[in-house]
């Protein structure tokens, strides 16, 4: 069975509530309360959203999710009461697309919900289309490719939503390409953090701390030396540019 949202909480009145809430506004949600419902929901359904916390009783939201992202690519949002910077952290590094603290709006995250989903759903159907597409190009000629050159051995290839490293193909998400593809249509301009929001992430609701992790996931991919940049560079207190 498809749903657009899994709700995984071990705090049963927050995770029924939520989906309750949910499903009133036509977002087909269901929930579970701890690690190996989950699991086992996963294995059964199709979930296109998850709300993961982090507290699962005697097991871990981290754990669960590294385990997720080994087998799907869907957004997970980590939501725990848990605010320090490190589980935050954690939380993006692990493959979290985002951190909500608890207690939250019902309104405000059904908002975000909405967005999210608005963006995965699209980025699905962009790539079914790349994919049809790149079939067809490599049935035809190589010359269809649209190469935009990064530096010697590092092009972004926007045909079919790829980028390469000395020959090698590196995996990007859909956000990271939205990103890296807009600093390069605007390379040599400084692109506040406010403008990547209304116009790559299209969601006002995302945290500067998100935007800086997927930054750095691309410094990771692209950069000689991720801790010290010279493609991406942070202009602080305003944004991100990408060098000529």
């Amino acid at each position: 069975m498809k749903y657009q949202c899994l709700m995984i909480d071990d705090d049963v009145t927050i995770a029924e509530t939520t989906a309750e809430y949910f499903n009133i506004f036509d977002i087909k949600t269901a929930y579970v309360t701890s690690y190996e419902e989950a699991e086992k929901f996963l294995y059964e359904n199709q979930v296109s959203l998850l709300l993961l916390d982090i507290n699962l009783g005697d097991r871990s939201g981290f754990e669960l999710c590294k385990q997720i992202r080994g087998k799907f690519d869907m957004p997970i949002l980590f939501i725990s009461a848990r605010t320090s910077d490190d589980d935050i952290l954690t939380a993006l590094n692990i493959g979290g697309d985002d951190y909500i603290k608890k207690p939250y709006t019902l309104n405000i995250l059904l908002a975000k919900v909405k967005a999210i989903l608005k963006r995965y759903e699209n980025s699905i159907v962009v790539r079914q289309q790349s994919e049809r597409d790149n079939s067809s190009e490599e049935r035809t000629s190589q010359t269809q490719k649209k190469e935009i050159t990064i530096t010697d051995n590092i092009f972004l290839d926007t045909a079919v939503h790829k980028l390469y490293k000395n020959g090698e193909l590196l995996s990007l998400k859909a956000m990271e390409y939205k990103m890296l593809l807009y600093l390069l249509e605007n390379r040599g301009r400084v692109i506040s953090k406010d403008e990547f929001l209304k116009n790559v992430w299209e969601d006002e609701f995302i945290g500067e701390g998100t935007l800086a992790v997927h930054i750095r996931h691309l410094r990771e991919k692209i950069e000689a030396d991720s801790n010290a940049p010279e493609l991406i560079k942070t202009v602080w207190g305003v944004g991100y540019i990408m060098e000529e």
